[in-house]
């Protein structure tokens, strides 16, 4: 018997939009370099494993070449999975036991909450190259313990960036966020994320992403309640609530795929 895999795009209601995620509950603990093989042929920006603990699940994530600290789109997918295929009941919390903590998922009608830690970036030197390799000129430079933080001066700037990503896996973290303020009334701000040296060149949408964007839009807009676009090719949207040392995420999710691993 084979092992079910779903995949799921997360931040959307819409098929073949948002973020795609493997998940995979498994019946019992596997190694490292399985998981990280299998990560590799899914070929997704996340693939998620999950076993079952007496308080919720150990969940652990991994792009195609390596495994991460915090994954929202992932965590949203897994939370999605386990209410669609009856593992939690409706109204359960689905409570997740990762590398960064415990990290939790709530319905909230036809959305689901995650709560993550706030990731909030302080200003730092532009590392050199930085904005040869986005094609743009930065307005603020900031950073976290996985991210650049890069404030342009447009949502069309953000839309039409055309970076070498060969020159951002140079740079010594996960990713590099791109944002500004959005042009339109539906959003609070637009952005885009690019992990290169994670073996992602462009992440659809990314939840982690958000726990640095968060906080960094309510300081300068002054709400702790946002909406934020992800201005990637499949595009997605996440809600995004701060609350002191946390950040609640907001988003949908669709299954698009059921497979079994032989």
């Amino acid at each position: 018997m084979g092992l079910r895999i779903t995949q799921v795009d997360a931040f959307t209601d819409v098929p073949f939009a948002g973020n795609p995620a493997a998940v995979c509950l498994l019946p019992a603990p596997r190694d490292e370099g399985w998981m990280q093989r299998v990560a590799r042929e899914m070929n997704l920006s996340e693939t998620a494993f999950l076993e079952t603990r007496n308080d919720g699940f150990a969940l652990r994530w991994f792009t195609p070449t390596t495994e991460v600290a915090l994954c929202g789109h992932a965590t949203l997918a897994s939370a999605h999975v386990l209410w669609e295929e009856g593992h939690l009941a409706p109204a359960q919390q689905a409570r997740f036991h990762t590398k960064s903590g415990l990290l939790t998922g709530d319905r909230a009608g036809e959305w689901i909450e995650l709560d993550f830690p706030a990731k909030r970036e302080e200003s730092a030197p532009m590392p050199s190259g930085l904005a040869e390799a986005l094609g743009a000129t930065p307005k603020y430079v900031g950073r976290n313990q996985f991210d650049y933080l890069v404030e342009v001066d447009a949502e069309e700037t953000v839309r039409s960036l055309a970076p070498n990503h060969a020159a951002l896996a140079a740079l010594p973290v996960r990713g590099v966020i791109v944002t500004s303020r959005a042009a339109s009334a539906a959003y609070d701000f637009v952005s885009r994320f690019f992990a290169p040296g994670s073996g992602v060149a462009e992440d659809p949408v990314t939840g982690s992403a958000h726990c640095a964007l968060g906080p960094f839009w309510q300081a300068r807009l002054g709400k702790t309640e946002l909406v934020g676009y992800q201005a990637s090719a499949r595009g997605g949207v996440v809600r995004v609530r701060v609350a002191g040392d946390r950040v609640k995420l907001g988003g949908k999710a669709v299954t698009v795929l059921r497979g079994e691993l032989l």
